[in-house]
């Protein structure tokens, strides 16, 4: 068996938002430091996926409410 290794020099900035936050929920991932637009816009890409956005809402209401469910 062979194997074979190929480097690949790729810059964040050619991707946008939603796919590095698509990534992230793919991998299971949550980033942190999110404001609340980001937090809302996470959330409706995870569900307009029909993704579970659950740990992003509970994210939203304790920045926005400073309560924990």
């Amino acid at each position: 068996m062979v194997s074979v290794y190929t480097e690949v020099e790729v810059d964040l900035s050619d991707f946008d938002t939603e796919d590095l936050i698509e990534e992230l929920s793919n991998r299971g991932e949550q980033p942190t430091g999110w404001t609340v637009p980001e937090l809302v816009q996470a959330i409706w890409l995870k569900r307009r996926q029909q993704h579970d956005y659950q740990a992003e809402l509970d994210q939203l209401i304790y920045h926005v409410i400073g309560k924990i469910l």
